[in-house]
Protein backbone atom coordinates (compact mmCIF):
# COMPACT_ATOMS: atom_id res chain seq x y z
CA UNK A 1 0.00 0.00 0.00
CA UNK A 2 1.40 3.40 -0.98
CA UNK A 3 1.49 5.84 1.93
CA UNK A 4 -0.08 9.25 1.19
CA UNK A 5 2.45 12.09 1.61
CA UNK A 6 0.39 13.54 4.49
CA UNK A 7 -2.15 11.92 6.79
CA UNK A 8 -4.50 13.03 9.54
CA UNK A 9 -2.35 10.88 11.85
CA UNK A 10 0.67 13.10 11.10
CA UNK A 11 -1.29 16.19 12.08
CA UNK A 12 -2.53 14.55 15.28
CA UNK A 13 0.98 13.42 16.27
CA UNK A 14 2.42 16.88 15.60
CA UNK A 15 -0.26 19.12 17.09
CA UNK A 16 -2.59 16.87 19.07
CA UNK A 17 -1.01 17.20 22.53
CA UNK A 18 -0.85 20.99 22.42
CA UNK A 19 -4.36 21.16 20.99
CA UNK A 20 -5.79 19.11 23.87
CA UNK A 21 -4.05 21.35 26.44
CA UNK A 22 -5.50 24.50 24.86
CA UNK A 23 -9.03 23.14 24.40
CA UNK A 24 -9.36 20.83 27.38
CA UNK A 25 -12.55 22.52 28.56
CA UNK A 26 -14.62 20.84 25.84
CA UNK A 27 -12.46 17.84 24.94
CA UNK A 28 -14.12 14.62 26.14
CA UNK A 29 -12.79 11.16 26.83
CA UNK A 30 -14.24 10.05 23.49
CA UNK A 31 -12.27 12.77 21.67
CA UNK A 32 -9.07 11.64 23.41
CA UNK A 33 -9.77 8.03 22.47
CA UNK A 34 -10.16 8.97 18.81
CA UNK A 35 -6.96 11.06 18.79
CA UNK A 36 -4.94 8.29 20.45
CA UNK A 37 -6.31 5.67 18.08
CA UNK A 38 -5.51 7.73 14.97
CA UNK A 39 -1.99 8.51 16.23
CA UNK A 40 -1.25 4.86 17.04
CA UNK A 41 -2.88 3.32 13.95
CA UNK A 42 -0.46 1.12 11.98
CA UNK A 43 2.46 1.80 14.28
CA UNK A 44 4.36 -0.52 16.61
CA UNK A 45 2.23 0.76 19.49
CA UNK A 46 -0.61 -1.57 18.47
CA UNK A 47 1.54 -4.56 17.64
CA UNK A 48 1.64 -6.26 14.30
CA UNK A 49 1.95 -9.49 12.37
CA UNK A 50 4.30 -11.24 9.99
CA UNK A 51 3.11 -12.15 6.51
CA UNK A 52 4.88 -14.51 4.10
CA UNK A 53 4.48 -14.90 0.35
CA UNK A 54 3.10 -18.32 -0.58
CA UNK A 55 5.32 -18.43 -3.70
CA UNK A 56 8.69 -16.82 -3.07
CA UNK A 57 8.74 -16.96 0.74
CA UNK A 58 9.38 -13.25 1.16
CA UNK A 59 8.42 -12.02 4.66
CA UNK A 60 7.15 -8.62 5.76
CA UNK A 61 5.96 -7.09 9.02
CA UNK A 62 2.71 -5.15 9.02
CA UNK A 63 1.49 -2.98 11.89
CA UNK A 64 -2.05 -3.40 13.19
CA UNK A 65 -4.87 -0.95 12.51
CA UNK A 66 -6.77 0.85 15.27
CA UNK A 67 -10.18 -0.02 13.71
CA UNK A 68 -11.65 3.24 15.02
CA UNK A 69 -14.57 4.35 12.83
CA UNK A 70 -13.22 7.92 12.74
CA UNK A 71 -9.78 6.91 11.47
CA UNK A 72 -9.28 7.62 7.73
CA UNK A 73 -6.91 4.65 7.32
CA UNK A 74 -9.32 2.06 8.71
CA UNK A 75 -12.30 2.68 6.45
CA UNK A 76 -11.30 0.63 3.39
CA UNK A 77 -11.28 -2.79 5.13
CA UNK A 78 -14.49 -1.93 7.02
CA UNK A 79 -16.11 -0.81 3.77
CA UNK A 80 -15.14 -4.01 1.96
CA UNK A 81 -16.49 -6.19 4.76
CA UNK A 82 -19.77 -4.24 4.76
CA UNK A 83 -20.15 -4.48 0.98
CA UNK A 84 -19.68 -8.24 1.06
CA UNK A 85 -22.70 -8.48 3.37
CA UNK A 86 -24.86 -6.00 1.46
CA UNK A 87 -24.29 -7.63 -1.93
CA UNK A 88 -26.64 -10.44 -0.91
CA UNK A 89 -29.50 -7.94 -0.53
CA UNK A 90 -29.44 -6.39 -4.00
CA UNK A 91 -32.47 -6.67 -6.27
CA UNK A 92 -32.59 -6.40 -10.09
CA UNK A 93 -34.42 -3.05 -10.00
CA UNK A 94 -33.37 0.60 -10.43
CA UNK A 95 -31.84 2.16 -7.31
CA UNK A 96 -32.16 5.84 -6.40
CA UNK A 97 -30.01 8.15 -4.30
CA UNK A 98 -31.95 10.66 -2.16
CA UNK A 99 -30.29 13.24 0.10
CA UNK A 100 -32.04 14.98 3.02
CA UNK A 101 -30.21 18.08 4.29
CA UNK A 102 -30.77 20.23 7.38
CA UNK A 103 -30.53 24.04 6.95
CA UNK A 104 -27.32 25.64 8.24
CA UNK A 105 -29.18 27.59 10.92
CA UNK A 106 -29.76 24.32 12.80
CA UNK A 107 -26.15 23.09 12.61
CA UNK A 108 -25.04 24.63 15.97
CA UNK A 109 -28.03 22.99 17.65
CA UNK A 110 -27.04 19.65 16.16
CA UNK A 111 -23.47 19.89 17.47
CA UNK A 112 -24.71 20.35 21.07
CA UNK A 113 -27.39 17.64 20.74
CA UNK A 114 -25.91 15.02 18.43
CA UNK A 115 -27.87 11.99 19.58
CA UNK A 116 -31.20 13.80 19.62
CA UNK A 117 -30.85 15.88 16.43
CA UNK A 118 -29.18 13.21 14.30
CA UNK A 119 -31.67 10.64 15.55
CA UNK A 120 -34.51 13.02 14.66
CA UNK A 121 -32.98 13.49 11.21
CA UNK A 122 -33.09 9.73 10.64
CA UNK A 123 -36.66 9.53 11.95
CA UNK A 124 -38.05 12.47 9.97
CA UNK A 125 -36.42 11.41 6.69
CA UNK A 126 -37.42 7.75 7.01
CA UNK A 127 -41.00 8.53 7.98
CA UNK A 128 -41.24 10.94 5.04
CA UNK A 129 -40.06 8.37 2.50
CA UNK A 130 -42.29 5.62 3.90
CA UNK A 131 -45.36 7.89 4.11
CA UNK A 132 -45.10 9.39 0.62
CA UNK A 133 -44.29 6.03 -0.97
CA UNK A 134 -47.34 4.43 0.68
CA UNK A 135 -49.62 7.17 -0.67
CA UNK A 136 -51.63 5.80 -3.65
CA UNK A 137 -51.25 9.19 -5.35
CA UNK A 138 -47.52 8.52 -5.69
CA UNK A 139 -46.44 4.87 -5.48
CA UNK A 140 -48.88 3.13 -3.15
CA UNK A 141 -46.31 0.62 -1.93
CA UNK A 142 -44.28 -0.42 1.10
CA UNK A 143 -40.63 0.33 0.39
CA UNK A 144 -37.28 -0.34 2.03
CA UNK A 145 -34.07 1.66 2.00
CA UNK A 146 -30.73 2.36 3.64
CA UNK A 147 -29.67 5.72 5.12
CA UNK A 148 -26.12 6.91 5.93
CA UNK A 149 -25.43 9.96 8.11
CA UNK A 150 -22.82 12.53 7.13
CA UNK A 151 -22.33 15.53 9.42
CA UNK A 152 -19.72 17.51 7.49
CA UNK A 153 -19.29 19.58 4.37
CA UNK A 154 -16.23 19.84 2.11
CA UNK A 155 -14.63 22.53 4.32
CA UNK A 156 -15.23 20.54 7.55
CA UNK A 157 -18.05 22.84 8.67
CA UNK A 158 -21.14 21.24 10.21
CA UNK A 159 -23.49 20.12 7.44
CA UNK A 160 -25.81 17.32 8.68
CA UNK A 161 -27.41 15.31 5.89
CA UNK A 162 -28.57 11.79 5.08
CA UNK A 163 -27.70 9.78 1.98
CA UNK A 164 -30.52 7.32 1.28
CA UNK A 165 -30.31 4.51 -1.29
CA UNK A 166 -33.79 3.38 -2.28
CA UNK A 167 -34.80 0.46 -4.54
CA UNK A 168 -37.17 1.64 -7.26
CA UNK A 169 -40.47 0.14 -6.19
CA UNK A 170 -41.92 -1.89 -3.36
CA UNK A 171 -44.54 -4.37 -2.27
CA UNK A 172 -48.28 -3.74 -2.45
CA UNK A 173 -49.95 -3.05 0.94
CA UNK A 174 -51.11 -6.67 1.11
CA UNK A 175 -47.64 -7.88 -0.01
CA UNK A 176 -49.20 -9.91 -2.82
CA UNK A 177 -47.29 -8.27 -5.68
CA UNK A 178 -44.43 -5.93 -6.54
CA UNK A 179 -45.20 -2.35 -7.57
CA UNK A 180 -42.46 -0.89 -9.80
CA UNK A 181 -41.77 2.81 -10.05
CA UNK A 182 -42.31 4.79 -13.24
CA UNK A 183 -39.64 5.92 -15.70
CA UNK A 184 -38.98 9.04 -13.59
CA UNK A 185 -38.16 9.24 -9.91
CA UNK A 186 -41.11 7.67 -8.13
CA UNK A 187 -41.46 10.21 -5.28
CA UNK A 188 -41.70 13.98 -5.99
CA UNK A 189 -38.88 15.84 -4.24
CA UNK A 190 -41.08 18.92 -3.66
CA UNK A 191 -43.50 16.86 -1.59
CA UNK A 192 -40.65 15.09 0.21
CA UNK A 193 -39.12 18.45 1.13
CA UNK A 194 -42.30 19.89 2.64
CA UNK A 195 -43.18 16.77 4.61
CA UNK A 196 -39.60 16.30 5.83
CA UNK A 197 -39.42 19.91 7.06
CA UNK A 198 -42.73 19.59 8.92
CA UNK A 199 -41.78 16.33 10.62
CA UNK A 200 -38.34 17.51 11.68
CA UNK A 201 -39.42 20.87 13.08
CA UNK A 202 -42.36 19.28 14.91
CA UNK A 203 -39.96 16.80 16.51
CA UNK A 204 -37.55 19.58 17.46
CA UNK A 205 -40.34 21.63 19.04
CA UNK A 206 -41.49 18.61 21.02
CA UNK A 207 -37.95 17.99 22.27
CA UNK A 208 -37.73 21.62 23.44
CA UNK A 209 -41.08 21.45 25.22
CA UNK A 210 -39.98 18.28 27.01
CA UNK A 211 -36.67 19.93 28.07
CA UNK A 212 -34.59 17.36 26.17
CA UNK A 213 -32.30 19.85 24.41
CA UNK A 214 -28.94 21.12 25.66
CA UNK A 215 -28.75 24.87 25.06
CA UNK A 216 -25.45 26.15 26.48
CA UNK A 217 -22.86 28.75 25.57
CA UNK A 218 -23.86 30.70 22.48
CA UNK A 219 -27.16 28.80 22.37
CA UNK A 220 -28.17 29.79 25.93
CA UNK A 221 -30.54 32.55 24.70
CA UNK A 222 -32.59 29.83 23.00
CA UNK A 223 -33.71 28.60 26.42
CA UNK A 224 -36.39 31.27 26.14
CA UNK A 225 -39.56 29.83 24.51
CA UNK A 226 -39.98 32.94 22.39
CA UNK A 227 -36.38 32.80 21.15
CA UNK A 228 -36.65 29.10 20.30
CA UNK A 229 -39.95 29.70 18.48
CA UNK A 230 -38.17 32.41 16.46
CA UNK A 231 -35.44 29.91 15.56
CA UNK A 232 -38.05 27.44 14.31
CA UNK A 233 -39.69 30.15 12.19
CA UNK A 234 -36.32 31.08 10.72
CA UNK A 235 -35.51 27.45 9.99
CA UNK A 236 -38.88 26.95 8.29
CA UNK A 237 -38.42 29.82 5.83
CA UNK A 238 -35.75 28.51 3.44
CA UNK A 239 -36.42 25.64 1.07
CA UNK A 240 -35.29 22.41 2.69
CA UNK A 241 -33.09 20.56 0.25
CA UNK A 242 -34.14 17.07 -0.75
CA UNK A 243 -32.07 15.99 -3.72
CA UNK A 244 -32.68 12.90 -5.87
CA UNK A 245 -30.21 11.57 -8.41
CA UNK A 246 -30.94 9.47 -11.47
CA UNK A 247 -31.19 5.70 -10.97
CA UNK A 248 -28.10 3.52 -11.08
CA UNK A 249 -27.44 1.28 -14.06
CA UNK A 250 -27.52 -1.98 -12.10
CA UNK A 251 -26.58 -3.84 -8.91
CA UNK A 252 -22.82 -3.70 -9.58
CA UNK A 253 -23.00 0.09 -9.92
CA UNK A 254 -24.96 0.28 -6.66
CA UNK A 255 -22.15 -1.51 -4.83
CA UNK A 256 -19.53 0.78 -6.31
CA UNK A 257 -21.54 3.88 -5.48
CA UNK A 258 -22.32 2.79 -1.93
CA UNK A 259 -18.63 2.38 -1.22
CA UNK A 260 -18.20 6.14 -1.62
CA UNK A 261 -20.62 6.98 1.18
CA UNK A 262 -20.89 4.20 3.74
CA UNK A 263 -17.55 4.42 5.52
CA UNK A 264 -16.36 8.00 5.30
CA UNK A 265 -14.84 10.32 7.87
CA UNK A 266 -14.82 14.12 7.86
CA UNK A 267 -11.76 14.26 5.60
CA UNK A 268 -9.79 11.65 3.67
CA UNK A 269 -6.00 11.52 3.71
CA UNK A 270 -6.02 11.88 -0.07
CA UNK A 271 -7.33 15.46 0.26
CA UNK A 272 -4.46 16.67 2.47
CA UNK A 273 -1.78 18.76 0.75
CA UNK A 274 0.66 20.16 3.30
CA UNK A 275 1.41 20.81 6.97
CA UNK A 276 3.76 23.78 7.40
CA UNK A 277 4.12 26.70 9.85
CA UNK A 278 1.33 25.37 12.08
CA UNK A 279 -1.08 25.39 9.13
CA UNK A 280 -2.79 22.61 7.23
CA UNK A 281 -3.83 22.86 3.57
CA UNK A 282 -6.30 20.53 1.89
CA UNK A 283 -8.45 20.23 -1.23
CA UNK A 284 -12.18 20.81 -1.25
CA UNK A 285 -14.83 20.77 -3.94
CA UNK A 286 -16.90 23.93 -4.39
CA UNK A 287 -20.30 22.56 -5.41
CA UNK A 288 -21.80 26.08 -5.53
CA UNK A 289 -19.47 27.11 -8.36
CA UNK A 290 -19.37 24.32 -10.90
CA UNK A 291 -17.83 21.67 -8.62
CA UNK A 292 -14.45 23.40 -8.87
CA UNK A 293 -11.60 22.00 -6.79
CA UNK A 294 -10.08 24.60 -4.47
CA UNK A 295 -7.48 24.74 -1.71
CA UNK A 296 -8.24 25.76 1.89
CA UNK A 297 -5.57 26.52 4.49
CA UNK A 298 -6.39 26.47 8.21
CA UNK A 299 -4.44 26.81 11.43
CA UNK A 300 -3.72 23.34 12.82
CA UNK A 301 -6.09 24.06 15.72
CA UNK A 302 -8.83 25.10 13.32
CA UNK A 303 -8.32 21.85 11.43
CA UNK A 304 -8.44 19.56 14.48
CA UNK A 305 -11.34 21.37 16.16
CA UNK A 306 -13.96 20.75 13.41
CA UNK A 307 -12.54 17.28 12.78
CA UNK A 308 -13.32 16.36 16.40
CA UNK A 309 -16.74 18.04 16.28
CA UNK A 310 -17.74 15.35 13.77
CA UNK A 311 -16.90 12.52 16.17
CA UNK A 312 -20.16 10.66 16.76
CA UNK A 313 -21.32 9.65 20.26
CA UNK A 314 -20.27 6.17 21.36
CA UNK A 315 -22.70 3.56 20.12
CA UNK A 316 -24.48 5.90 17.71
CA UNK A 317 -25.45 3.96 14.56
CA UNK A 318 -24.74 5.97 11.40
CA UNK A 319 -25.92 3.37 8.84
CA UNK A 320 -29.56 2.38 9.31
CA UNK A 321 -32.21 0.40 7.44
CA UNK A 322 -35.92 1.10 7.21
CA UNK A 323 -39.17 -0.36 5.93
CA UNK A 324 -38.76 -3.63 4.05
CA UNK A 325 -35.00 -3.55 4.71
CA UNK A 326 -35.30 -3.07 8.48
CA UNK A 327 -33.49 -5.99 10.19
CA UNK A 328 -36.65 -7.73 11.39
CA UNK A 329 -38.33 -7.53 7.95
CA UNK A 330 -35.34 -7.88 5.62
CA UNK A 331 -35.11 -11.60 4.90
CA UNK A 332 -38.82 -12.35 4.29
CA UNK A 333 -39.26 -9.10 2.34
CA UNK A 334 -36.30 -9.79 0.05
CA UNK A 335 -37.53 -13.35 -0.47
CA UNK A 336 -40.96 -12.08 -1.56
CA UNK A 337 -39.48 -9.45 -3.86
CA UNK A 338 -37.22 -11.96 -5.60
CA UNK A 339 -40.12 -14.36 -5.96
CA UNK A 340 -42.36 -11.74 -7.61
CA UNK A 341 -39.51 -10.42 -9.76
CA UNK A 342 -38.40 -13.94 -10.71
CA UNK A 343 -34.95 -12.82 -9.72
CA UNK A 344 -31.85 -14.97 -9.68
CA UNK A 345 -29.82 -15.40 -6.54
CA UNK A 346 -27.53 -12.51 -5.52
CA UNK A 347 -24.48 -14.72 -6.08
CA UNK A 348 -25.44 -15.01 -9.76
CA UNK A 349 -26.24 -11.32 -10.09
CA UNK A 350 -22.97 -9.97 -8.72
CA UNK A 351 -19.60 -10.99 -10.14
CA UNK A 352 -17.22 -12.51 -7.64
CA UNK A 353 -14.83 -9.62 -8.10
CA UNK A 354 -17.44 -7.22 -6.75
CA UNK A 355 -17.78 -8.93 -3.41
CA UNK A 356 -14.66 -10.96 -2.79
CA UNK A 357 -12.03 -9.63 -0.43
CA UNK A 358 -8.91 -8.25 -2.09
CA UNK A 359 -5.90 -10.54 -1.61
CA UNK A 360 -2.63 -8.88 -0.67
CA UNK A 361 -0.12 -9.34 -3.49
CA UNK A 362 3.55 -9.91 -2.72
CA UNK A 363 5.53 -6.76 -3.51
CA UNK A 364 8.68 -8.82 -4.18
CA UNK A 365 7.65 -11.39 -6.80
CA UNK A 366 4.30 -9.77 -7.76
CA UNK A 367 2.74 -13.23 -8.14
CA UNK A 368 2.27 -14.74 -4.71
CA UNK A 369 -0.22 -13.92 -1.98
CA UNK A 370 0.90 -12.73 1.44
CA UNK A 371 -0.31 -15.10 4.19
CA UNK A 372 -0.35 -14.48 7.94
CA UNK A 373 2.28 -16.60 9.71
CA UNK A 374 2.92 -14.90 13.05
CA UNK A 375 1.33 -12.36 15.41
CA UNK A 376 3.63 -9.86 17.13
CA UNK A 377 2.89 -8.06 20.40
CA UNK A 378 4.01 -4.43 20.85
CA UNK A 379 6.83 -5.63 23.13
CA UNK A 380 7.99 -8.15 20.54
CA UNK A 381 7.90 -5.50 17.83
CA UNK A 382 10.03 -3.18 19.93
CA UNK A 383 12.78 -5.82 19.90
CA UNK A 384 12.37 -6.65 16.24
CA UNK A 385 15.07 -5.04 14.15
CA UNK A 386 13.21 -5.87 10.96
CA UNK A 387 10.24 -3.67 11.85
CA UNK A 388 9.54 -1.36 8.86
CA UNK A 389 8.01 2.08 8.87
CA UNK A 390 4.24 2.28 9.52
CA UNK A 391 1.59 2.00 6.84
CA UNK A 392 2.34 -1.40 5.32
CA UNK A 393 -1.30 -2.27 6.05
CA UNK A 394 -3.15 -4.46 8.47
Amino acid sequence: MIRPPLQVADIVRTYGTAFVKRHGRWITGLHLKVLRAIAACRTATLGGHVEQCDRCGQRAISYNSCLNRHCPKCQAPARQHWLEKRSAELLPVPYYHVVFTLPHVLAPLALQNKVLVYGLLFRAASQTLLQIAADPKHLGADIGFMAVLHTWGQTLLAHPHLHCVVPGGGLSPDHQRCIPCGPKFFLPVEVLSVVFRGKFLAGLEQAFNQHELTLAGQLAPLQSPSAFAALLRTAAQPHWVVYAKRPFAGPAQVLTYLSRYTHRVAIANSRLLSMTDDKVSFLWRDYAHGHCTRTLTLDADEFLRPFLLHVLPAGFVRIRYFGLLAPRHRNPSLHLCREYLQARSPEQLCPASATAGVAKLCQHCRRGIMRLVEVLSPARLALCLLAPQPENSA
